[in-house]
């Protein structure tokens, strides 16, 4: 019963982290546009440039995310034999 509940704790707080690696730097991003339409009296063209930087940016930390945890996995993986000399 412990066991299984720390391996939901360990999944839900990887789902968590996941869901803010991809939505914040578009956040920041979008941010950041604000701040140089409202200080600078940037364009609006400007926010298309930071969607697509935040979206690109979010895909490269979700990239690096599954990329580690893939990582992380291999070395969990128990070897399998079908031999009976194990």
């Amino acid at each position: 019963m412990k066991n299984d509940l720390s391996k939901i704790f360990k999944h839900l707080t990887l789902l968590t982290q996941l869901g803010l690696s991809l939505i914040m730097p578009l956040l920041m991003c979008l941010a950041f546009c604000w701040f140089l339409t409202y200080k600078f009296g940037v364009g609006v063209w400007v926010y298309i440039l930071g969607f697509f930087f935040g979206l690109g940016a979010s895909f490269m930390t979700a990239y690096k995310f599954y990329m580690s945890q893939t990582r992380k996995n291999k070395g969990d993986k128990k070897k399998v034999s079908f031999n009976r000399h194990n």
